[in-house]
């Protein structure tokens, strides 16, 4: 297995081995997870040569997040990324990736602007000036993301048709702990007690589910309040920033449930925020 640090040798690299290969990439910011793991098999099945790429990507982070804490293990890493299969690691510095008087930026217009768009406003103005840099890099065939983030993959993927990138994007289901929540590189920071309190998101999501389809409750304002109560009890504590029904293509807000809809919710559990999401129908 390689580890690239360098742009131009990795987009040699890319490049010699288009020839004969079909490329996929699974683009993190590090301290890998089962559910990381699970975007690097999904790749190998889809591609001949898989290509992992770690960075921590300053420009998605507000000022007051968490980008100086967020958890990194590079030898980690690299270990696990071989050991699932990876044929390359890509690790590029950020003076590199954004060099001095850097200010080209990538911005997805409507769809950026509601949920994690409304709470983080420039949030996905970074992820998407990333993900081109490193699909223009790199040039793969298949790029594979978690539904975990799973407006993030829609965004993505309306820029993949936007600009006209012959890529094609694949959706890996939300890898989940024993008790349902959501892995996630931040599930870290909480200690034995918080830990269980943060399955809140799971339970609210499940609770919502089972209304709909067990007592044929459809009008989101209802099972948003159930939800609510279900996250209260849980963790008393816990602020929620938003629980949302909306449509799985468009992203658009929905007052009543069908087969189409995802609930996706954002929630601050000590400290830390956490996002989870689940179709509906």
């Amino acid at each position: 297995m390689q580890i690239i640090r360098s742009i131009k040798k990795m987009q040699v690299i890319s490049r010699q081995l288009a020839s004969k290969n079909k490329i996929g990439l699974v683009p993190t910011m590090g301290f890998l997870h089962e559910g990381h793991l699970s975007l690097i098999r999904k790749a190998k099945k889809l591609s001949d040569k898989v290509i992992v790429t770690i960075f921590v990507n300053p420009t998605q982070f507000a000022p007051n997040e968490d980008l100086s804490k967020y958890p990194r293990d590079e030898k980690g890493d690299i270990a696990k990324i071989k050991a699932a299969g990876g044929d390359i690691v890509f690790i590029p510095k950020r003076d590199s990736i954004y060099p001095d008087r850097f200010e080209t930026y990538v911005n997805c217009e409507k769809i950026t602007q509601t949920l994690e768009g409304e709470s983080r406003p420039t949030h996905f103005r970074g992820v998407t000036t990333i993900v081109a840099k490193l699909f223009n890099i790199i040039r793969p065939d298949v790029a594979v993301f978690g539904q975990k983030d799973y407006q993030q993959v829609m965004v993505l993927k309306k820029m993949v048709v936007d600009l006209d990138y012959p890529i094609k994007m694949i959706i890996a289901p939300t890898v989940r702990e024993k008790d349902g929540l959501a892995m996630s590189s931040r599930n870290k920071y909480f200690n034995a007690v918080q830990r269980k309190e943060a399955i809140c998101l799971y339970q609210a999501l499940k609770t919502a589910k089972q209304l709909v389809k067990s007592d044929n409750v459809n009008e989101t304002i209802k099972l948003r309040n159930s939800m609510k109560r279900v996250i209260k009890k849980i963790c008393p504590t816990a602020k929620v920033d938003y629980i949302a029904f909306t449509d799985f293509e468009s992203l658009k807000i929905t007052k009543k449930v069908n087969k189409n809809t995802i609930c996706s919710l954002a929630v601050k559990l000590h400290g830390v925020r956490l996002i989870d999401n689940m179709k509906m129908g």
